[in-house]
């Protein structure tokens, strides 16, 4: 049993203790332990990923107690996965909070950075649903105190309706929970799989309530149409560097749909098997119109970046919809994708707003900001990733979906749904980019010299548009990879034997 396992969740922990009693009042002592843990987490990701990526499951089992009674963290190629793409954007994040200065707008952010990643790691690690919702509660009150960092009414509004919405999640999700042990008398999410296959379809309709009730929550926190209405306000509203690992909170629900109805109510499981997978697939085709037509009629440069975070949510669980091994392997690369390129846009939109005073950041001509160029090069290179223009992994990524759905009997209607709002994705952010790098307002006399801007903000969006190219130059390698995850997905049956066998 390997102790690493549980240090993505246990260092940012120990950290956020720290910070908080020892460093309040060293901010600069601050950004130092706080960046140096998140290297730290990145390092034992890459290591946990070459671990997994051997194809062996391995369980940590807290206090010694064996599954279903104890309490068990789980490592496969999944959740390595989602630890890595998680850590690369925490790090990127943070310093581009540090270079920025949103970090000291207010009090306890690095404390607040490192709980949200601790909830975030256990998330993807954890191997038991009751747990999953003790690692959902934990990011959400760290991102409850990020959301008003800064402070102001518009944020606060904002963060009260993320709030609301999110406490009417975890209500579903305790409810779900209920039922779901009332029936199998287990919340190990392997022994769950194991007490649901036994269950007789006729004596399955609170487990298909269990069920029902679970899929509702996760699609709260995907950002699923019509349970959206959370994300455009508060993501636009955010600070940028927190709006921008928000980018990852959205994927935490992807994931857990992936992870629960792969190896739980799996599409053997007749009690539940055409109950998931009819819905999603249309309400996956909804948010996606809905996000992209977002992007054509936003007025204002952060609602824009909220509706293509929608607009990408609806795309990656399309592919989810079809919970096959190539409809879910086409998922898992544009899940990583969209993650980079959300994240990116947000920052990029950051970068528009500090810079162009009063117009901060409304849609329209405006003087010629500091920087210029080097922010234009950043907003179209984000662009073309988030609408799949090539060659960026955006294109890639959808070119993957439209193959893989080839054998769904809504191909025709995916096909035509994802290439007209790319366009329409197009459409929107080409006038938004037009109005503010292209249709400079007219010049007034002598404009003031701009000021100096540090180098930082630029480093981190440069780093990660630069991981979006990676992405599309290494695409060979990261589905070779990725392919081998949906295969031990889509055979849970060596997930069950590892928690089940003690690892």
């Amino acid at each position: 049993m390997s102790h690493w396992i549980i240090a993505p969740v246990i260092l940012p922990a120990v950290l956020a203790a720290i910070l908080t009693l020892a460093m309040r009042h060293h901010p600069s002592l601050q950004r130092v332990f706080s960046i140096a843990g998140v290297v730290a987490v990145l390092a034992i990701a890459i290591g946990l990923t070459v671990k997994a990526s051997s194809g062996a499951i391995e369980v940590y089992e807290l206090g010694n107690w064996e599954a279903p009674f104890g309490i068990v963290l789980v490592l496969d190629r999944l959740s390595a996965l989602m630890v890595l793409v998680t850590a690369v954007l925490a790090l990127l994040v943070l310093l581009y909070a540090v270079g920025t200065g949103w970090d000291q707008r207010g009090n306890n952010f690095h404390a607040l950075y490192q709980f949200q990643l601790m909830g975030i790691f256990g998330a993807f690690l954890t191997g038991d649903a009751f747990n999953l919702f003790v690692f959902f509660e934990v990011l959400l009150i760290a991102s409850y105190g990020l959301m008003i960092h800064g402070g102001g009414r518009r944020r606060l509004k904002a963060g009260v309706q993320y709030v609301i919405y999110n406490l009417l999640g975890s209500t579903l999700f305790l409810f779900a929970l209920g039922t779901l042990y009332a029936v199998t008398g287990t919340l190990n999410m392997a022994d769950l799989a194991v007490r649901a296959a036994e269950i007789p379809v006729e004596d399955s309709a609170l487990l298909r309530v269990g069920a029902m009730l679970l899929f509702l929550v996760f699609a709260i926190k995907a950002a699923l149409l019509p349970l959206h209405f959370w994300l455009p306000e508060t993501y636009a509203e955010a600070p940028a560097p927190v709006a921008a690992l928000f980018a990852i909170m959205t994927k935490v629900g992807a994931y857990a749909i992936l992870r629960t109805y792969t190896l739980v109510f799996g599409p053997d499981l007749g009690a539940t098997a055409a109950l998931i997978d009819q819905m999603l697939i249309y309400a996956a085709l909804i948010t996606l119109v809905a996000g992209m037509v977002g992007i054509l009629g936003a007025k204002r440069l952060g609602r824009l970046a909220a509706f293509a975070a929608i607009g990408s949510m609806g795309t990656l669980l399309i592919a989810l919809a079809g919970f096959r091994v190539e409809t879910t392997a086409a998922a898992l690369y544009y899940m990583i994708h969209s993650t980079l390129a959300g994240a990116l846009l947000f920052l990029v939109v950051d970068l528009v707003r500090e810079r162009r005073g009063p117009l901060a950041g409304a849609m329209q001509p405006g003087p010629r900001m500091a920087q210029h160029g080097m922010i234009a090069a950043l907003f179209f290179g984000s662009a073309i990733a988030t609408a799949g223009m090539p060659p960026l992994s955006g294109f890639v990524g959808k070119l993957l979906i439209l193959d893989a759905v080839r054998g769904m009997e809504q191909v025709w209607l995916i096909w035509a749904v994802i290439l007209t709002t790319s366009l329409v994705a197009i459409l929107g952010l080409g006038q938004a980019g037009s109005a503010i790098f292209w249709k400079l307002a007219p010049e007034t006399g002598e404009e003031p010299a701009p000021a100096p801007q540090p180098a930082l903000p630029l480093v981190a969006c440069f780093a990660m548009l630069g991981g979006i190219v990676a992405l599309s130059v290494l695409a060979g390698p990261v589905m070779g990879y990725i392919e081998a995850t949906a295969q031990q997905l889509h055979a849970p049956e060596g997930y069950i034997a590892a928690v089940l066998n003690g690892g």
